[in-house]
């Protein structure tokens, strides 16, 4: 319930008033049935804008850090992670990969979306950057359907360093859905596994229209466990100094 009520009442009709979001190819998106939708990572409203724009409930692999916080700022945090139907993941186990792994396969098997973000965490530069193979894997294992998809327009809206959601126009482009059938059985092989992570990078290349980079845009940053972990990738939570600049927030 509170997912629909975040999407249509508390907190939708704020992003299609600041984004004036364009919504392009959701015919790509099937009525019913599992998919991985495998998204460009420009900002973290990206996880908010592809839930709202596509009619069927999308799921997201979150930290489990956003379900254990202390505090009445921890509960929060841990409603509104829960409300937006994301699935919590211990990132630093020694299974971490193996975990997400698990996880993408169970909400695949319920028939449900799944979408993740090849890159592992959000661009630094506004460029698409390598693909964590931890997708290939997901969608070698399950079978199903990878539906590439960009979002265009949400770091500019949130901008890295800023403290409020600026207005600006947002685009949610779906590509059509990419078949891996021809790689049945071939789980496991890393050079089928890089083949399949590289096919959707250049799908969202295209789609997008970035410039490409051939290297994990983990590595511009601090290395994490969580960052460099080849798991299907979690979304991430807003950090403190990039939520909305509203009393209400």
């Amino acid at each position: 319930m509170w997912y629909w009520l975040l999407k249509y009442v508390l907190l939708g009709p704020l992003l299609l008033l600041m984004g004036r979001p364009k919504f392009e190819g959701g015919e790509n998106i099937p009525a019913n049935g599992p998919a991985i939708l495998a998204s460009n990572h420009r900002a973290v409203l990206d996880s908010f804008y592809l839930p709202l724009l596509v009619r069927r409930r999308i799921t997201f692999l979150a930290k489990s850090e956003y379900f254990t916080g202390p505090g009445l700022k921890g509960r929060l945090q841990r409603w509104f992670f829960s409300a937006a139907g994301q699935v919590p993941i211990d990132r630093t186990s020694a299974d971490a990969a193996q975990d997400a792994l698990a996880a993408g396969v169970r909400v695949l098997g319920q028939q449900k979306l799944l979408g993740i973000y090849p890159e592992g965490t959000r661009s630094p530069d506004g460029r698409l950057y390598k693909g964590k193979t931890g997708l290939a894997r997901l969608a070698l294992e399950t079978g199903v359907p990878v539906i590439p998809v960009a979002m265009i327009g949400t770091d500019q809206m949130n901008p890295i360093g800023s403290k409020m959601w600026r207005p600006a126009k947002v685009t949610v482009r779906i590509g059509k859905p990419i078949d891996f059938s021809r790689f049945e059985g071939m789980g496991g092989n890393r050079f089928v596994e890089r083949t399949v992570t590289d096919e959707v990078m250049y799908a969202l290349m295209q789609l997008s229209g970035q410039e490409y980079v051939d290297i994990y845009a983990a590595t511009l940053k601090d290395p994490k466990p969580d960052d460099v972990a080849e798991g299907p990738a979690v979304a991430q939570a807003p950090d403190a100094d990039r939520l909305p600049d509203t009393q209400a927030g």
